[in-house]
């Protein structure tokens, strides 16, 4: 079966689906076959961005690799009522069709709870959670003691993701490995820094992620998006030799991409 990566959280502008399109391109680029389905399905930056990259192919006959874009059905294609069991059966199925001709499938979740966010965190083999590197973001995770910053017990989301691995394991699957990633660190403000990096650690160890490198708050992650690509891609579409800032950027995204320890992955990009 294909290896299922859900980018999931419940807040917005985190770079969920930033990191989502990067990882994906990886693993093309990697030779892998990639599925994705995108579960945000008001805004659907994910989608937009494999439409984008699609259009960018043809458009100019550069053989880049595709991703294959898993549709959602309607309620009235599936013969249903619109609502939740509509939303259900149709993500079920788009998976199915990917899991035939796909090694992995890339899931990006909306940044709200749903019944379609609970089955994605469910069917994860790697649930990766980006969130912004500061306490505003960090009640993501867990709530605190404004006064110590001590954990004082888990988020509405994290309570979301224990449910998940719960049903998971009655399924006999194997566990979820979940990793949060720290994007936008910022260079200044290091007291801040180490005491959001602290308490990041101390949970982990309480309710059971990993933490990876996220990436920095830099244009090249959001200037391609309108052509579907990514810096991984600027050597192959004439973009010349990357800059500097475009050099660490591709770093932050070899270092994420390892540290996920997806099987069978070497970080050859």
């Amino acid at each position: 079966m294909a290896y299922i990566i859900v980018f999931g959280n419940e807040k917005g502008g985190s770079g969920k689906s930033t990191t989502a399109m990067h990882v994906l391109t990886a693993l093309l680029r990697s030779g892998f076959k990639v599925g994705v389905v995108d579960l945000d399905l008001r805004q659907r930056t994910l989608g937009h961005y494999v439409e984008n990259r699609r259009d960018y192919v043809k458009k100019n006959e550069i053989p880049l690799p595709l991703p294959q874009l898993g549709e959602m059905k309607t309620a009235e294609e599936l013969g249903l009522e619109p609502g939740d069991e509509a939303n259900l059966v149709a993500f079920q199925k788009a998976i199915l069709l990917l899991d035939e001709d796909n090694d992995f499938i890339v899931v990006d979740c909306a940044g709200s709870h749903s019944a379609l966010a609970e089955l994605a965190h469910a069917m994860a083999d790697t649930l990766v959670t980006p969130m912004n590197d500061s306490f505003i973001d960090f009640d993501l995770l867990a709530r605190i003691d404004p006064e110590t910053n001590a954990v004082t017990g888990p988020s509405v989301y994290s309570e979301m993701v224990w449910e998940a691995r719960k049903a998971r394991a009655e399924t006999g699957a194997k566990p979820i490995d979940w990793i949060v990633t720290r994007n936008r660190v910022g260079a200044q403000n290091m007291h801040n820094k180490r005491k959001v990096g602290a308490a990041l650690k101390d949970l982990s160890r309480r309710i059971g992620f990993r933490l990876a490198p996220g990436f920095s708050d830099r244009v090249v992650f959001r200037e391609l998006f309108p052509h579907g690509l990514t810096l991984l891609d600027i050597k192959d579409v004439g973009g010349g030799s990357l800059n500097i800032s475009n050099v660490a950027a591709r770093q932050e995204v070899r270092d994420l991409v390892a540290e996920l320890k997806l099987p069978d992955v070497e970080v050859d990009f």
